[in-house]
């Protein structure tokens, strides 16, 4: 993908649940300030990947390395410090806290300057300025997306894996999804993106990358994974 040192470097990367196997031999590659979308269909091991690099899954064989360091079989606690932040299917907020608790307790586990972090979240979504005394269960789906995309870009992450953050959104707040995740990378934060837009996230992307039953099916640029290649691997899904 790329001739210089990548941010994030897989490496033939498995992972089992009990005798399943779930992930075989997956390798991938992320250069600094670019997107990459995973694709495949229900059960193909999109989610699973997503939970192996962030460190909250064991891997059974294969290496993970991230900025230079080699972090296959580190703690959840430790990847996020170093700056990979995963934002898991789900809102990922806390509805009976405010939008500013729900944001300060993204800073108990990332030790940086509050005030600077603040700003950057709501310069990022000035609504949530706006909106930072309401209880976050009030807020619409899309601005609770907007608040677990804000909880992780003010601490100023290297890399963001955004595991289905559409999902169950109307269209305009998709929009709303993508539009954070692009001011994201104006912000020079890298992107594995998952997500059930398949034609959306190949427009976002830079690379694409589809499973299939846990495998590797197909790796190219995001411009060559067209209709006809997107349906003989997802099918219905595409």
């Amino acid at each position: 993908m790329s001739t210089s040192s990548p941010l994030l470097s897989v490496r033939e990367l498995a992972v089992r649940y009990g005798s399943a196997q779930a992930l075989l031999d997956v390798s991938l590659e992320i250069p600094a300030n670019s997107a990459v979308a995973v694709l495949g269909a229900n059960g193909a091991g999109k989610s699973t990947l997503a939970r192996a690099l962030s460190g909250l899954i064991p891997v059974a064989g294969g290496t993970v390395e991230f900025d230079g360091a080699d972090i296959t079989g580190s703690s959840a606690t430790k990847v996020r410090r170093a700056g990979m932040i995963h934002l898991p299917e789900g809102r990922g907020v806390f509805p009976r806290l405010t939008v500013q608790e729900n944001l300060r307790l993204a800073l108990s586990v990332d030790r940086i300057g509050r005030a600077a972090a603040f700003e950057r979240a709501f310069t990022f979504f000035p609504v949530l300025g706006q909106r930072r005394k309401q209880v976050a269960g009030t807020l619409s789906g899309g601005e609770q997306q907007m608040l677990s995309l804000a909880r992780a870009l003010m601490v100023n992450p290297k890399l963001v894996i955004a595991d289905e953050m559409s999902l169950g959104l109307a269209p305009k707040l998709v929009d709303v999804v993508f539009d954070g995740l692009a001011a994201a990378r104006r912000a020079g934060v890298a992107v594995l993106m998952i997500e059930q837009f398949a034609s959306r996230a190949i427009a976002f992307a830079d690379h694409c990358v589809i499973l299939q039953r846990g495998g590797l099916a197909w790796s190219g640029p995001a411009r060559q994974a067209g209709d006809e290649l997107l349906h003989r691997y997802l099918g219905g899904a595409a």
